[in-house]
């Protein structure tokens, strides 16, 4: 009886929804996952950038964007780390995503790498339909990376990794459901091509797919399991060097969710039931494949799904940078548009990036990121050898 009714007021808020936006010339309807933590940018550098980081010369922080980018870093090994602080806006101190990562040449054509992300959902009380306190707890969602790097030529590379997700958001009972962490596995595939001239000018290319892994949940029932965020990413940079003190990098990166498009409501509640079940029990494979044609809207609904970020970095003389950027997204997919901004120092094998979103939006639409300033951490093994690894580890 609990359940149905559970599906019941499921269905009916479903239906207000559809209510409401059925009266908008466009109606919204949001690609939803497990785990968006995943899709926050672990990286101050990109974050600078207007997230983009799938072609851009490589770092630290290339298993965050394009793990094929690693070897073709002319140092050793690196390190980052990175602190963004999450809805600074509200006072909260103790929400934030932090992230390590780092690599380490075999040799010339082949890099291992690893990284760490960790978002802490601060600490939330529990109360009951009376108001009364019941317990306290603090959600946290982590992921852990392994991965591998091969040079195919000396102008293209082939990455592979491997992830572990964690997510516990709540545990125990709760008006009889049991809740406890769930956890899955994931895989991503990246390809990297890279052309420079001798001055180090040219054009690179990206390809990612990421988070290809099994559905989530937090309870036993197997038919409440949700999709994590599988996407696909193409990216593209070109650099210009003018002499040994200027050059600038422009870049463009393009993704789009392999995860099926939620139904849209009808006033019909079998209808709805129907779609919404056939929606969730759709299987992993399945879900990628059928993510690239199954929109309400059709092709132009499709189209809008692709979120697009565009940036550009400038370096003087390897040690200062300054950048900027600007991330779209379709009002109907979620409304984030903002542009960024962000600079780079470094000194030797020690480098420092700061980034900053212009606050844009308001109430739900606006970044939790607005108005502040996340900042990273960078080691370069063997730095002072380094060139072109020292622009792209800023």
């Amino acid at each position: 009886m609990q359940q149905l009714t559970f599906k019941f007021f499921s269905v009916l808020i479903l239906l207000m929804v559809f209510k409401v936006v059925k009266a908008q010339q466009q109606p919204i309807n949001v690609v939803t996952t497990a785990v968006p933590f995943l899709r926050i940018s672990p990286d101050a550098r990109a974050g600078g950038m207007g997230e983009v980081g799938i072609a851009t010369l490589p770092d630290a922080n290339s298993g965050f964007w394009n793990l094929a980018k690693t070897p073709f870093n002319t140092n050793q090994g690196g390190l980052s780390l990175t602190y963004t602080p999450w809805l600074k806006k509200l006072g909260l101190g103790d929400v934030y995503l932090a992230s390590m990562a780092g690599y380490y040449k075999l040799d010339d054509k082949q890099a291992i790498s690893g990284s760490l992300r960790y978002f802490s959902l601060g600490r939330i009380q529990f109360t009951n339909e009376r108001g009364e306190d019941i317990k306290s707890s603090s959600p946290r969602e982590f992921s852990i990376d392994g991965g591998y790097t091969r040079k195919l030529s000396e102008k293209v590379g082939l990455g592979l990794a491997l992830r572990y997700i964690n997510s516990s958001l709540a545990t125990g009972d709760f008006s009889g459901t049991t809740y406890k962490p769930g956890s899955t596995v994931a895989a991503d595939i990246s390809l990297y091509y890279t052309n420079p001239h001798e001055d180090g000018s040219g054009l690179s290319l990206g390809g990612v797919l990421s988070n290809l892994g099994g559905k989530i949940g937090y309870t036993t029932d197997a038919k409440q399991k949700d999709y994590i965020p599988a996407d696909l990413g193409l990216g593209a940079a070109y650099t210009k060097v003018y002499d040994e003190n200027n050059k600038i990098t422009f870049a463009l990166d393009l993704h789009k969710l392999l995860v099926p498009t939620p139904p849209l409501l009808t006033t019909d509640d079998n209808v709805n039931t129907a779609n919404i079940a056939k929606y969730r029990n759709k299987s992993v494979v399945s879900s990628w494949l059928s993510s690239f044609g199954d929109a309400p809207g059709g092709g132009s609904e499709e189209l809008k799904e692709v979120q697009l970020s565009a940036g550009a970095e400038y370096w003087y003389n390897d040690q200062f940078a300054l950048r900027a950027g600007y991330f779209y997204e379709d009002k109907t997919k979620g409304n984030r548009k903002y542009f960024t901004l962000g600079f780079g120092l470094k000194y030797n094998v020690f480098g420092l990036n700061f980034s900053y979103i212009i606050p844009s939006g308001n109430g739900i639409s606006q970044n939790p990121l607005s108005n502040t300033l996340r900042f990273g951490l960078v080691f370069d093994f063997n730095g002072e050898n380094s060139t072109s690894s020292s622009s792209g580890t800023q």
